[in-house]
């Protein structure tokens, strides 16, 4: 997957993966740090929130990726929404410094750090990192990982717990939805299916939990950006689960033609759907 480069050869999956964790565990610290001192926001032109924490960690998380993986092009949240114009080619970054900036604010802990590998089109490495609960996610081909790191730890993978998304039940499920973006398509989906119990949760971290086999479907049909899904993706795939567009088709990122925007995706842990919709509601 990793050619050799004029460096020397390159890194192995799971040591590259490593390096990403560093790069997300290095950025907790700047968030926490802002945190503590006391946040304050402004808006962006698309009216969404922004932090210095947002601009702090993306500076951190970059430069650690220039010497991680230096000519690989970093798609970065902050820096296209100042402007920047980046050529992606068939290998490149996806980086959200701080998913889930309203949680953040609001000082609930619900905000990750997102940074994904992209081949192709496809996710293939994927850091979820949820600096105030120390908690970090980490997939790549085939594996999936769980493990505590506080911010600016080293991510030292000897010691991740692997983790798998459960088999999706033919009964009622257990649903992740957003906290803050709710909307109705979402919920008319949701209603479709017999649901066990829905679980709201901030950014990232519903991926997580498909991931550890906690819930057995997160749909979010409303628009986000390829930085918000491509991590959680890689996380979920890894872990045996699937995320595609909402009518089943594959979801694939780098496409700057339409500012790198996802009109929708659907999780699924293992096995996909249940062969048939139950009906009706458990709410």
């Amino acid at each position: 997957m990793h050619p050799t480069s004029p460096r020397g050869p390159a890194p192995t999956d799971a040591a590259l993966l490593a390096g990403l964790a560093d790069a997300a565990l290095a950025a907790g610290v700047a968030i926490r740090r802002i945190e503590a001192q006391g946040i304050s926001h402004s808006h962006k032109a698309d009216a969404s929130p922004v932090t210095e924490a947002d601009h702090a960690a993306e500076a951190v998380i970059c430069d650690a990726l220039a010497r991680l993986l230096p000519g690989v092009p970093v798609v970065a949240e902050e820096a296209m929404a100042g402007g920047a114009q980046v050529t992606c080619g068939s290998r490149f970054l996806l980086v959200d410094p701080l998913d889930g900036t309203r949680e953040f604010i609001s000082g609930n802990g619900e905000y990750t750090v997102n940074i994904a590998l992209v081949e192709d089109g496809a996710p293939v490495l994927g850091i979820v990192y949820a600096p105030a609960r120390a908690l970090l996610f980490a997939g790549r081909p085939g594996a999936a990982f769980r493990a505590i790191r506080a911010p600016g730890a080293r991510a030292d993978a000897q010691d991740w717990t692997p983790i798998a998304c459960r088999p999706v039940p033919r009964g009622p499920l257990v649903v992740a939805a957003s906290r803050s973006h709710g909307d109705a398509a979402t919920d008319a989906l949701i209603a479709r299916h017999a649901v066990a119990e829905r679980i709201p949760a901030g950014s990232a971290l519903k991926f997580g939990l498909l991931a550890e086999g906690k819930v057995d479907l997160y749909p979010r049909l409303g628009t986000v950006m390829e930085w918000d899904s491509a991590a959680g993706h890689a996380l979920v795939a890894a872990a045996g689960g699937s995320v595609t567009r909402p009518d089943g088709s594959p979801l694939t990122y780098g496409h700057a033609e339409s500012g790198y925007k996802v009109h929708g995706f659907i999780a699924w842990g293992a096995g996909g759907p249940p062969p048939t919709p139950a009906a009706g509601s458990i709410q």
